[in-house]
């Protein structure tokens, strides 16, 4: 029996990872080999990315509250101390979007940290 080499499954499975090449310089982008190579590594920093982006965030939501807080003369971690034991339910996001747009509330929510911590 002979080897199909330019049969349609063949050539549909090529043309997507060529597809997904598109943009890539050199070979990487006409010849199969070395995109396919290019393709998976390619997917694989974007999947690993994707997961560092989070970490990325919540860093820089942790620096925004430090800098918010310690114009109230509070450390982040005696804030975060304090609004555990204030039972107040915000996560760091909320709390780095308050103290950029909403500096009244955020300066309540501080205070109510304050009476938390002398308690």
């Amino acid at each position: 029996m002979s080897r199909a080499i330019d049969g349609s499954k063949r050539k549909n499975r090529r043309a997507k990872i060529l597809k997904l090449a598109k943009g890539f310089r050199g070979d990487r982008k006409s010849n199969y080999k070395p995109a396919k190579d290019a393709v998976v590594k390619a997917l694989n920093h974007a999947y690993v990315d994707r997961h560092d982006k989070k970490h990325e965030f919540r860093t820089l939501w942790i620096a925004r509250i430090n800098a918010a807080v310690r114009d109230e003369g509070l450390t982040y971690s005696r804030f975060i101390d304090g609004i555990n034991k204030a039972g107040i339910k915000l996560n760091r996001k909320a709390l780095s979007n308050m103290a950029i747009e909403d500096p009244v509330a955020f300066k309540t929510v501080v205070e109510a940290v304050k009476k938390a911590l002398k308690a």
